[in-house]
């Protein structure tokens, strides 16, 4: 469970809807500070390399934004989500697997259960991050409301504000020009 070096100093984990900007901002600070420093660690890395191998897809395309996953999305989730009810930590544990930098970025936090195994795991070096942007910031990113997903209880994050008050909350209702990260 902890890394290479044990147990980092810090361990922020991001939430977000989708085109929120949680990985344009966990990039940016990584960015800064250093991959020597920072990771960036992805719930849905290990979810897409899964899936991708259960159903015979290309796991790279599922990485990136493109039709491909779209065309995917709402049954990975179902997926996703029967994975999660049979072993709530199997993909907390996949991602800090070999990870040896002190500072931890969780991208895509969706569920009490990631916050409640890194809370049991790492203790007071986990702090929750709270992204939000206006529909009309996520709709110039590319958003389009997409039923079975959006709507989709990984989506809407409400559990998560009910359970976890988040440490830091991040408001990012613009383009995110270079010049303010």
């Amino acid at each position: 469970m902890a890394p290479q070096g044990g147990t980092p100093p810090l361990v922020l984990l991001f939430s977000g809807k989708r085109k929120s900007g949680k990985d344009f901002l966990t990039e940016a600070l990584q960015s800064r500070l250093g991959a020597d420093i920072c990771a960036i660690l992805r719930l849905s890395g290990p979810l897409k390399e899964q899936y991708a191998q259960e159903h015979g897809l290309d796991f790279q395309k599922l990485l990136d934004a493109s039709t491909y996953k779209e065309a995917y999305r709402r049954d990975m989730i179902r997926w996703g989500e029967e994975k999660h009810r049979a072993d709530p930590g199997f993909f907390c544990r996949k991602i800090v697997e070999g990870v040896s930098q002190p500072i931890w970025l969780v991208s895509d936090t969706r569920r009490v259960s990631d916050i409640q195994w890194f809370r049991e795991a790492y203790g007071a070096a986990m702090q929750t991050v709270r992204v939000f942007a206006s529909e009309q910031s996520r709709q110039q990113r590319g958003w389009v409301f997409t039923p079975g997903v959006d709507d989709a209880e990984s989506e809407s994050l409400g559990h998560i504000r009910r359970y976890s008050s988040s440490a830091y909350q991040l408001y990012s209702h613009s383009k995110f020009p270079e010049r303010e990260i």
